[in-house]
């Protein structure tokens, strides 16, 4: 089998354990914010910081050992163009939370019968490739020309930014791991409520892994000296832009990671809810909440791709790297949602 078979194959198997996981455990940053800024329960939000551990020292092990290069991620980039990555972020955010969830969770939801989240993918498949490529796009290069700064250092990641203080490199990258997942597990497991969780604990473990496991498939079992496939792990954006591409342009096209892994995560969750028979079918039941998931679901497309990723791609995948753009992004969500769940936006709760 080549090498791209192999990590079109790894993509669908990622994506259905994260769909069969989240379908089942609920995982979801935006329930986790919701539950922890506004009704005061931390489980959720827990299991978030517990999967970026465990994504973060997988990820970082791989690359020392010579297994990935994250320095040649998309994350990686020579230039940080902090407008674009910050506005975006901020964008996805404050969408994240119109729409009631991310993309990854709009694909679970869909697989378990929520019909308003078929409205929400669609709309931020548009966007997404309206900005990255379509009539958006000269708009989000023009930003970018704004304020893009080149990077302090190379590969542009904190450890590498450490390492300019004199820091011997490899201590500096587990002194940032030792610190960022010892930091998020005593966050997670500190937590009473959270280790009497068994589901969000599980669903913690699991996501991490499965991000570790997404290196792993473009970076060793994606290996070909002629052919290589480009180094990625879970991210929502571009694939589901991507997946609607590939859905009416098939033929002649291959399937790609990101692709597999949307596929994947759809097939898992209606797997899950129909063995589990919790599969519901739900709609929108007035126009005002049908433009709302619209609004969100076009948002998080063009926030999404102005940040290079959602709070999965950025958030998890991209942090797991350290590199330094990931942080100014995923602030930008953090500062979005903030918007939206207790801030000056503040949204009033979804109603179908």
């Amino acid at each position: 089998m080549a090498p791209d078979q192999i990590v079109a194959w790894a993509g669908l198997v990622i994506g259905l354990a994260f769909g069969v996981c989240g379908q089942i455990t609920g995982f979801c940053l935006k329930r986790g914010l919701a539950g922890w800024w506004v009704e005061g329960e931390g489980t959720k939000i827990r299991a978030l910081g517990l999967a970026l551990a465990v994504a973060l020292v997988g990820a970082q092990a791989l690359d020392a050992a010579g297994l990935v290069a994250l320095r040649t991620s998309l994350y990686m980039q020579p230039e940080i163009s902090v407008l674009t990555l910050a506005a975006g972020g901020v964008l996805f955010g404050y969408g994240m939370v119109m729409a009631n969830g991310c993309g990854a969770r709009a694909l679970v939801l869909l697989g378990s019968g929520n019909l308003r989240s078929f409205v929400v993918l669609v709309c931020l498949g548009i966007a997404g490739a309206a900005t990255l490529t379509g009539l958006v796009a000269p708009l989000r290069t023009a930003m970018q020309s704004v304020a893009t700064l080149p990077a302090p250092v190379s590969p542009a990641s904190l450890p590498a930014w450490l390492a300019t203080a004199g820091l011997d490199g490899t201590v500096a990258r587990w002194l940032v791991v030792a610190l960022m997942s010892g930091g998020l597990m005593a966050f997670a497991f500190l937590h009473a409520p959270f280790r009497k969780d068994a589901k969000a604990m599980a669903s913690g473990f699991i996501v991490g892994l499965l991000v570790v496991m997404g290196w792993y498939a473009t970076g060793v079992l994606g290996a070909d000296d002629f052919d290589p496939a480009a180094l990625e792990s879970l991210t929502f954006i571009a694939p589901v832009a991507n997946t609607i591409n590939f859905l009416m342009l098939a033929t002649g096209f291959r399937l790609s990671f990101g692709v597999a892994v949307v596929i994947g995560v759809f097939l898992g969750a209606l797997g899950s809810a129909l063995v589990t028979r919790t599969g519901k079918l739900e709609g929108f039941t007035r126009p005002g909440s049908m433009l709302r998931y619209m609004g969100g679901g076009t948002l998080m497309g063009l926030g999404g791709a102005m940040a290079l990723g959602c709070n999965i791609g950025q958030g998890l995948t991209g942090l797991s790297t350290l590199a330094l753009g990931s942080f100014i992004a995923s602030g930008g969500i953090l500062l979005g949602a903030w918007f939206a769940l207790r801030g000056p936006g503040r949204l009033p709760a979804p109603r179908p």
